[in-house]
């Protein structure tokens, strides 16, 4: 097994759970060792997973960088500490990486904090149960399974809300009694209870005080975070593919390998309709590095709308897209025998690339009149709307706010109670907040997905270097308004790396996209879809409008002509859920 990690949760009390022998045996099988033990806890750990044993008896479990990128590979790196949250606060503060932090409290011997790392792709995955009998925490939920820990039921109140909130990520999985420990989050455990908290923040780095004062202060600092950490992983992975958009996100950690030592094999992807070949820019990125680049083509049939899922998937969002890049990413992987995958997700969210006047509200209430018309003017130029339009419709985000999530009806039954939403850790603002931020930090708290997408991620490590602490931490920093400066997007990355890319990539406002060929899918595969909808177990739970999709294959589009990614969503749902019910049992209300 790849990286991966297994915390037994006051393992001295647990009524159910394995014999020392049963555990042994699956552990041992699974290449998984014992690395710390106390009163409250035993970590257990694969051979490729990292770990790095604390004073007092606490662990980090994976890696964890100084703020400069240097790898921390023993206690005497850190300082002295206080308290196990002295030392946490300083490891959130200035350190950085894909970890698990188990602190035990030291006037507490039954007290224990489990934290997990900022990021929002951190490549740690960390679901738990802390169900009388059955605790634990752990990156692959089979772990848990194979020891009796817990058993997979499908917890339809929670598709329920997935459905409903495509986009709002949850400490719920999808999962009955099994809940994922969100990036920033520390859960803290006493005697067998449980308590959470939120320990890193996003809400603190869009505060004034920190903001800097020019586009040209922001560029910097954003290079240099996104520098730091490219450079730390590749120099720590060795050999990496990277996945080349053609756009500027990837372009970026592109620019960034040129200074590594890292062996880098470039890849770019091709459809058989136009729009998403890609091959003329990246080929500029894959030149600069002095590599070729490889190009693979998506063929329709590597996108089936029902696909074998690996079983460590607990949030279903995998469509037949994601599903098609992820084999072709691996297949690739695994011929160039890299190490890890880099890719440039995540840029659009952290390079505040709103498609509202939000980012001009913001200049209005957070930096005064003048800036505000600037932002107006920026806005304009970069929709290529008037001056007057763009200026209604910054009055028109002043004066309302918005729901900062919205629900989505389509094909759900006429009269089904929507469940309120659960609400996301990050999405509590301060009593006083610009627009443009809350959208930037709901966007950000999306991102959390993004791993969730891509099961390679269980295979190699998945590096999205600007979904880094250190990276989102600098953009955040910078006001929504001045990544539109000049009426460019992304205005703050293309000053910051206007040395480093090639001014054709530099220039770009837009990429290809994979739009077209999802179309040609949607149209080859409808009937198909349709029926393993219609006879599927979403149907059966109540939870589509089988009316609305019989119409839809006759040809009747519904209003908004929401159909075609709506489609897809429904059968990656129904696609994970066909696939949870334990052999020769039923899938469990």
């Amino acid at each position: 097994m790849a990286r991966a990690y297994l915390v037994m949760v006051d393992a001295d009390r647990l009524s159910g759970g394995p014999d020392p022998m049963e555990l042994n045996t699956v552990l041992q099988g699974a290449d998984m060792q014992l690395r710390s033990t106390s009163a409250t806890f035993a970590v257990y750990t694969s051979g490729e997973t990292p770990t790095l044993h604390l004073p007092g008896g606490g662990i980090v479990v994976g890696d964890l960088h100084t703020r400069s990128g240097t790898a921390i590979r023993h206690a005497s790196q850190l300082p002295a500490a206080s308290s196990a949250a002295a030392l946490r606060r300083h490891i959130l503060k200035n350190c950085w990486g894909d970890y698990i932090l188990i602190l035990p409290e030291a006037n507490d011997p039954r007290s224990v904090g489990i934290t997990r790392s900022p990021s929002p792709a951190c490549d740690l995955q960390c679901v738990y149960s802390l169900e009388e009998g059955t605790g634990f925490l752990t990156s692959h939920i089979t772990l848990a399974e194979r020891l009796g820990l817990c058993r997979r039921r499908v917890d339809f109140e929670q598709v329920a809300h997935q459905l409903a909130y495509p986009g709002l990520k949850t400490a719920r999985t999808c999962l009955a009694g099994i809940r994922e420990l969100l990036p920033g989050c520390t859960i803290h455990l006493h005697d067998g209870t449980a308590r959470a908290s939120l320990d890193w923040n996003p809400w603190e780095f869009v505060d004034a005080g920190s903001r800097p004062a020019d586009p040209h202060e922001a560029a910097s600092s954003v290079r240099d975070a996104i520098e730091t950490v490219v450079h730390a992983w590749a120099e720590q992975d060795g050999s990496v593919l990277l996945e080349l958009s053609g756009g500027l996100d990837s372009s970026i950690v592109g620019a960034c390998l040129r200074e590594s030592r890292a062996r880098v094999t470039c890849l770019t992807l091709t459809t058989p309709v136009p729009g998403a070949d890609e091959r003329e820019y990246a080929g500029l990125v894959a030149g600069m590095l002095g590599v070729g680049l490889q190009a693979q083509e998506l063929r329709y049939g590597d996108a089936p709308y029902r696909f074998p899922l690996p079983p460590d998937i607990v949030t279903p969002v995998i469509g037949p897209l994601q599903y098609a890049v992820d084999r072709t990413m691996q297949a690739i992987a695994d011929r160039e025998s890299v190490d890890s995958h880099f890719t440039g997700g995540g840029g659009d969210t952290v390079f505040g690339y709103l498609m509202n006047a939000a980012p001009a509200a913001d200049a209005f209430l957070g930096a005064g009149l003048v800036a505000g018309i600037r932002a107006v003017r920026d806005i304009s130029a970069f929709h290529q709307c008037t001056y007057w339009k763009a200026a209604r419709l910054t009055l028109r985000k002043l004066r309302t706010q918005g729901e900062p999530h919205g629900i989505d009806r389509s094909f759900l039954p006429p009269r089904t109670r929507v469940p309120e939403p659960e609400p996301h850790p990050w999405l509590s603002p301060p009593a006083r907040f610009l627009p443009g931020d809350r959208q930037r930090i709901l966007e950000l708290s999306a991102t959390q997905f993004f791993r969730d997408s891509c099961p390679r991620a269980l295979v190699r490590r998945l590096r999205m270097p600007l979904l880094s602490q250190p990276v989102v931490e600098a953009c955040l920093r910078v006001p929504s308004w001045m990544w539109f400066h000049g009426g460019q997007n992304r205005a703050v990355a293309r000053l910051g790396f206007a040395h480093a890319l090639p001014p054709r990539i530099l220039a770009r406002k837009s990429k290809g996209t994979f739009t077209a060929y999802l179309g040609a899918l949607y149209r080859r595969e409808l009937a198909g879809m349709l029926a393993f909808l219609l006879h599927g177990q979403l149907e059966a739970h109540g939870l589509l409008d089988g009316d609305k999709l019989r119409a839809l294959a006759k040809g009747e589009m519904p209003r908004g002509d929401n159909a075609f990614m709506r489609i897809f969503q429904l059968c990656a749902l129904e696609n994970w859920v066909r696939q949870q019910s334990p052999p020769g049992g039923p899938v469990h209300r």
